[in-house]
C-alpha cells in the first residue's frame, strides 16, 4: 500500500507531500490544477520516460519519493533480495531527475535500475489511466486480458519457447533450401576463402614473432656492433673486465692472508667472474649463430604482409582467422550433405510444429472454458456500473482449425485470435468495442474488466486517472460503489471530477493552483468533514457554491456512509 508521495520540482508541482490511507482515496480539484500530474509522477518513479522539461523552471533536478507497506510477501523480497535490495517492514523508492545528466533511481537507498522497477511494480502499484482505455479497442489486448485472467501464464511461456523452437529449425530449413546456384556459388566462395587460409598455414602468434625477428634483421648491423663491444669489454681486451678482476682477486686473496675478515670477498669475487664469464660466452655465442642476410629480411617481410591480409578479410587477429576456418569448415558441411541436413530439419520441424500446435490446441480450450465464466462475470459487473441491459461476448477467431494445420497461423500467443464484443443497450447486436462504446461505456467496461482481469493476489494501489470520463449523474454514482468495493481488499487512488465519485472517498485530498512569489505552484490539502462538504458542492455547483448546494453536497456524504455500509464485496457484505 502506497503510505506517502512526496514530489519536488515536478512541472508547476513545487513541492508537495501526499499522505494516503487504506481504502478509496480521491483526488479532486478544478481541470488543470495538477490532479493528473500526480498520477504522471508515480508512472516517472516507476521508470517511464523523462523529458527534461518536466523539471520545474529554474530548478537543476526533480524528486519523486514514495514509500510502501507492501506487508508480507515472500515473492516481492525474493525479487529485491536477488537485486541487493533489503526490506523489512518498508519500501521506499526514489528518482532523481537531473535538468542535465541521467536520472537516478534508489530503493531503499540503494541504487537501482528501471528494470527492477519495472518486475517489483505489479507488486505494488496498477495504474489505469485514459490511455489505457483506448487499448481496450485493440483486439489484440484481448487475448492477454482473458488469459491473465484464466491464469494461463505458465502455459502462455511454454508455447512461446515452442513456438520460438519451431520457428528456429523452420528459418535453417529455409537458409538451406535457397537456390540450388546460390549454393554453388556460396560454396565456392567458402572454398576459396577455406584454401586461402590453409595455404598460409598460419598460427597464433606468429606475426608477433615475425614482427621480433624482423626488428632484429633490421638493426642487425648495430646489435652484430653492440653485442661485440661487449663482449670485447668482459673477455677479449688486454685489459678486459675478468683480467682486471682476475688482479683484484690475487690482492685481495694476499689481504685475506693478513685479515682474516676478507676471506668471504673472495668467495664473492669468484661468484663475479662466473656471471661474467657467463655473459661473454653467450655474447659470443649470439654473434657467431646471428643470420643477418636480406634474404630472409625479404621472407620475413613477405610473410608478414601475407598474415596481415588474412587478418583484414578474416581478422582482426590470426585467433579470429582459424576461428573463422572453424566455421568455413561448418557450413561446408552443412552445404555439402545439405540433403541428408535437409532431412534431418524436415523431420525435426515435424517434430516442432506437432509439439506447438499440442500445446496451442490445449491452451485454446483453457481459453474456450474460461471465457464462458468471464463473460457471466463482465455482465454482472457492468449492472453493479448502471450498465443492467449490456450483453458481452467473447468471440473466437483460431487461425488454424482441428483440420487445417496452416503455419502462417502461428504465432507466440498460441493459434487464436479472439474480440470482445458487447452490447450496451436492450435491442442491440452484439458489435466491436470500437463500434459501440462511448467514452462513458468504455470508462466503466475498462473498470470491470481490468478489475476482473487482474484478481489481486496480494494486497496492493490500484490507480485510475479519471475513470468518470463521459459518465454522470446516476452511472457516475454506480461507478463510485464499484471503486468503493474495490478498495475493501485493495487500496484503491482515483482522480475524478463528479461529486457522486467523490463522495464515497475514505481519504479526500484536493487539488489547487495557487501563486506563490508570482509564480504559480500546485498545492495539496487533506479535507476534513467540512472541507469535503464545501468542496463538493464546488463540484456540484461550480464556482457558485450556495447553501442549498451545501445541503446537497451534506445530504451527498451522509447517504455514501448507508451506501457504503452496505456494499457487497465478493457477495457478502463488508464495512469500509
Amino acid at each position: 500500500m502506497l503510505r506517502l508521495l512526496s514530489i519536488s520540482n515536478i512541472a508547476v508541482i513545487s513541492r508537495v507531500q501526499l499522505e494516503f490511507g487504506e481504502g478509496l482515496n480521491l483526488l479532486t480539484g478544478e481541470t488543470g490544477s495538477g490532479k493528473s500530474i500526480i498520477v504522471d509522477a508515480l508512472e516517472l518513479l516507476f521508470g517511464a520516460r523523462a523529458s527534461q522539461d518536466i523539471v520545474r523552471s529554474g530548478e537543476s533536478c526533480a524528486y519523486i519519493e514514495a514509500l510502501f507497506d507492501p506487508g508480507f510477501n515472500p515473492a516481492l523480497q525474493k525479487l529485491l533480495a536477488s537485486a541487493g535490495v533489503e526490506f523489512e517492514d518498508e519500501i521506499i523508492i526514489r528518482r532523481e531527475i537531473p535538468v542535465n545528466g541521467r536520472s537516478r533511481i534508489f530503493i531503499n537507498d540503494r541504487l537501482s535500475t528501471a528494470s527492477v522497477l519495472r518486475s517489483i511494480r505489479p507488486f505494488l502499484l496498477d495504474i489505469h489511466g485514459q490511455g489505457e482505455q483506448q487499448t481496450l479497442l485493440d483486439r489484440d489486448a484481448h487475448l492477454d486480458l482473458l488469459d491473465t485472467y484464466a491464469g494461463l501464464n505458465d502455459l502462455r511461456e511454454e508455447i512461446s519457447f515452442s513456438y520460438k523452437r519451431w520457428k528456429a529449425v523452420r528459418d535453417e530449413l529455409n537458409s538451406l533450401q535457397q537456390d540450388e546456384s546460390e549454393r554453388l556459388k556460396l560454396l565456392d566462395m567458402l572454398e576459396f576463402q577455406k584454401s586461402e587460409i590453409e595455404r598460409a598455414k598460419p598460427f597464433v602468434g606468429e606475426d608477433a614473432q615475425l614482427y621480433e625477428e624482423r626488428n632484429i634483421l633490421v638493426n642487425a648491423e648495430r646489435i652484430a656492433d653492440l653485442a661485440s663491444e661487449s663482449y670485447a669489454i668482459l673477455y677479449e681486451q688486454e685489459a678486459s673486465l675478468l683480467a682486471l678482476l682476475a688482479q683484484v682477486r690475487r690482492r685481495v686473496e694476499e689481504l685475506s692472508g693478513l685479515v682474516s675478515g676478507f676471506n668471504s670477498y673472495i668467495e664473492r669475487l669468484d661468484s663475479m667472474k662466473y656471471d661474467l664469464e657467463d655473459i661473454a660466452f653467450s655474447l659470443r655465442d649470439y654473434l657467431e649463430g646471428m643470420d643477418f642476410s636480406q634474404q630472409r629480411l625479404r621472407e620475413v617481410e613477405e610473410r608478414i604482409f601475407e598474415l596481415d591480409k588474412l587478418k583484414k578479410k578474416y581478422g582482426p587477429t590470426l585467433k579470429d582467422v582459424l576461428e573463422h576456418y572453424s566455421k568455413l569448415q561448418s557450413r561446408l558441411d552443412s552445404l555439402n550433405f545439405h540433403e541428408e541436413k535437409e532431412k534431418q530439419l524436415q523431420e525435426e520441424l515435424e517434430r516442432a510444429k506437432g509439439e506447438y500446435l499440442s500445446l496451442a490446441k490445449r491452451l485454446r480450450e483453457e481459453r474456450q472454458r474460461a471465457a464462458l465464466k468471464f463473460e457471466g462475470l463482465v455482465v454482472r459487473e457492468l449492472a453493479q456500473v448502471a450498465m443492467e441491459k449490456a450483453r458481452f461476448n467473447v468471440k473466437f477467431d483460431s487461425t488454424v482449425g482441428d483440420e487445417d494445420e496452416r503455419i502462417d497461423g502461428f504465432t507466440e500467443k498460441g493459434i487464436d485470435r479472439l474480440e470482445f464484443l458487447i452490447s450496451a443497450n436492450a435491442g442491440e447486436e452484439l458489435r466491436p468495442l470500437s463500434r459501440v462504446a462511448s467514452g462513458g461505456e468504455l470508462s466503466r467496461l475498462m473498470l470491470v474488466l481490468k478489475t476482473i482481469a487482474t484478481p489481486a493476489r496480494f494486497p496492493r494501489t490500484l490507480i485510475f486517472d479519471e475513470i468518470d470520463s463521459g459518465i454522470g449523474g446516476r452511472v457516475a454514482e454506480a461507478v463510485g460503489l464499484r471503486l468503493k468495493k474495490l478498495a475493501a481488499s485493495n487500496q484503491v487512488l482515483c482522480v475524478t471530477h463528479q461529486a457522486q465519485i467523490a463522495r464515497f472517498a475514505d481519504v479526500h485530498l484536493s487539488v489547487a493552483k495557487i501563486e506563490t512569489n508570482g509564480r504559480t505552484e500546485t498545492v495539496v490539502m487533506k479535507l476534513d468533514e467540512d472541507g469535503r462538504v464545501e468542496e463538493l458542492a464546488r463540484m456540484l455547483a461550480g464556482s457558485s457554491v450556495t447553501t442549498t448546494t451545501l445541503k446537497q453536497a451534506k445530504e451527498l456524504l451522509a447517504a455514501s456512509t448507508v451506501k457504503g455500509t452496505n456494499a457487497r464485496v465478493g457477495g457478502r457484505k463488508s464495512s469500509v
